[in-house]
């Protein structure tokens, strides 16, 4: 007797499948597919499109972009803010459309961050060759631009068939749900095939759960690593981003509570602990706090959780200068929990935690090292009040601006930020209250990403109040969809500082001996650079004709009053404010490599060169 089938296109089918897919951690269910994003073209339109359009809203959400790499990010936002737990997916056209995926897709796979990419494809049939926008390959017949996303992707499949659908959807999904493997995903459509009718076997559309698992560390790993934090004079966690992902401050801070270790954080793992706990030492790394990387310089053991050392963390493997330190990595990734030649504790981030705390009872740093981090603690403090304070009828300086919202925000709000000089000023200052607040991408430290994220984290949390803050640069590289947020009546509040150029490029060029060439917005002078007089955009006014309402502060009160009523604002609302470019934020406190020319006739290149030889002596390779 033949198994009950139905008979769909296979886009349809694809639809059905996706709104049948769950998650599941810790004994609770989530919707594994919560929405689709999608822009369409004749590589979809007929195809995904229809299908979206007949399953319904109850089926499958959709979601209208205006940018295929904004939708991208608005996908990975939401996932982020879900913990990973939920994803998203995008539907695009082929062409253009597939290509702008790309930058999106390497965002979401660097991060370790789930989304689900459909792009349209050429006819598998080949009833005509070539197609509008098909690139023509003179040996690979087979090859479409759908794979620049091959690369950047953690699973890759062209479903040439419409029954090679069900094994691609099962792994697409096992890889999404995989809180080791997770990343992009695509599933490239030929058009040809998203339209072509199969007969489904029912059991294809059943509702599927994906366990999201919590290994336990291995005893010996479990046991070697207790014997090296027991073994420790001066112990340091970094926390990074794994530790939201298993939703593990809480062990973070038994574990802090019992053995008195200090924490830093990095970008993605900054509100692991809450600002105000004595043992949370701020960012580490190149953007880091004076004394959290006072403290790394000196510590004998690191125990990274949930982290992937980026050169940002190691200041470029300068940081950590201890002739003995050595590393202890619990991460749910054997990739990641290898580096630095450390002592592997594969596992969980909570799991691990929990096990770590249970095995090290009785154990606790000396006093004399909690009162030294405690009182550096306290001095930076003072350092990030000094930052913030500002006289009410000045202009405000960028770090002012901060602390101007700092004052406004409450517990749960959501700071979003990628790229700029605001990372660093937010990693060094920021005062972050709860865990997901702090949101910076800085994995792929993407210019553009900051909108779309927030319009996808207000999809993932109704009601929070979310702040994406943006310079001008990156206001220019995507502002699209505002649109988005106006359609969807999504209150995402956009701070736009308006500093006439590439801030934070043009100080690394300044420092680099670059002389902070084509870093700023201004008419070319007579010498033909670009050092006339600011360009006359009014961003404000672009924001405005987007559909926002926006809010212009000219100084220190003025910003503080438009901050207050945009958080109180339903709508979506823009602050404008142009800063004084004065520097104001802490020197950073440890080193990035950037190579600089080794021989050049300009002095401000060679002077370079020469603080930058004296800082890569410092570089160690630990092993």
């Amino acid at each position: 007797m033949s198994p009950t089938t139905r008979r769909l296109t296979t886009a349809q089918a694809l639809v059905r499948f996706l709104s049948a897919q769950y998650s599941e951690r810790d004994g609770v269910r989530h919707r594994l597919i919560t929405g689709t994003w999608g822009i369409f073209g004749h590589g979809n339109v007929a195809g995904i499109g229809q299908a979206l359009l007949e399953a319904g809203e109850d089926a499958m959400p959709f979601h209208q972009g205006r940018n295929e790499q904004a939708m991208v990010h608005a996908a990975v936002g939401h996932a982020r803010h879900l913990n990973r737990l939920s994803a998203q997916a995008v539907t695009t056209s082929i062409g253009p459309g597939a290509t702008n995926l790309v930058t999106g897709a390497a965002l979401a796979t660097i991060n370790r961050l789930p989304v689900l990419l459909l792009p349209g494809d050429y006819f598998a049939t080949r009833p005509a060759d070539p197609l509008l926008q098909q690139l023509e390959h003179p040996v690979e017949a087979d090859v479409s631009v759908n794979d620049t996303l091959r690369p950047v992707s953690r699973y890759f499949d062209r479903v040439t068939r419409p029954e090679t659908l069900i094994p691609s959807a099962l792994n697409a999904m096992r890889v999404l749900a995989d809180p080791a493997e997770t990343g992009a995903v695509t599933l490239a459509l030929p058009q040809d095939v998203q339209a072509e009718a199969y007969d489904w076997p029912e059991e294809f559309f059943a509702e599927r759960v994906w366990p999201v698992r919590r290994p336990a560390p291995d005893p010996v790993e479990l046991a070697a690593a207790v014997r090296a934090i027991r073994a420790a004079r001066r112990p340091l966690i970094v926390a990074g981003g794994g530790v939201h992902h298993s939703e593990a401050e809480e062990a973070l801070k038994a574990l802090v509570d019992t053995t008195g270790i200090p924490v830093a954080s990095t970008q993605a793992g900054k509100g692991s602990l809450r600002h105000d706990h004595p043992a949370d030492l701020g960012g580490i790394g190149h953007t880091g706090t004076a004394v959290c990387d006072d403290m790394a310089r000196t510590a004998d053991l690191i125990i990274g959780v949930g982290t992937r050392y980026s050169d940002f963390t190691t200041a470029s493997t300068t940081l950590f200068q201890e002739p003995g330190v050595r590393f202890v990595n619990l991460n749910i990734t054997a990739f990641d929990a290898h580096k630095l030649a450390a002592r592997p504790l594969v596992a969980d981030a909570r799991t691990g935690l929990r096990a770590l705390t249970e095995a090290l009872s009785g154990h606790r740093v000396d006093p004399d090292y909690e009162a030294e981090y405690r009182a550096g603690g306290a001095r930076w403090d003072a350092v990030v009040e000094a930052a913030f304070a500002a006289d009410d009828s000045a202009v405000p300086t960028q770090t002012q601006v901060l602390g101007a919202l700092d004052a406004v925000v409450g517990d749960d709000d959501v700071i979003i930020n990628a790229a700029g000089s605001l990372p660093g000023d937010l990693h060094k200052l920021w005062r972050a209250r709860s865990p997901r607040q702090y949101h910076l991408e800085y994995g792929y430290s993407c210019m553009g990403y900051e909108i779309p994220a927030g319009i996808g984290v207000q999809l993932a949390a109704p009601g929070t109040p979310v702040w994406s803050l943006v310079g001008d640069g990156t206001y220019l590289m995507m502002p699209t969809e505002i649109v988005t947020a106006v359609q969807e009546g999504l209150p995402v509040n956009l701070v736009l500082i308006q500093n006439h150029g590439y801030a934070s490029i043009g100080g690394l060029s300044e420092e680099t001996g670059g002389e902070r060439f084509g870093t700023a917005y201004r008419y070319r002078a007579a010498d033909g650079t670009f050092t006339g007089d600011p360009l006359p955009v009014d961003l404000a006014a672009n924001a405005a004709s987007l559909g926002m309402d926006v809010i212009r502060a000219k100084t220190v009160r003025e910003l503080r009053d438009a901050l207050a009523v945009t958080r109180a604002s339903d709508r979506p609302t823009c602050v404008h404010v142009e800063t004084d470019p004065a520097p104001t934020s802490p020197p950073a406190a440890a080193w990035w490599d950037v190579p600089v020319a080794e021989v050049a006739s300009r002095e401000a290149a060679a002077g370079a060169r020469e603080r930058y030889d004296g800082h890569a002596a410092d570089r160690r390779r630990h092993l």
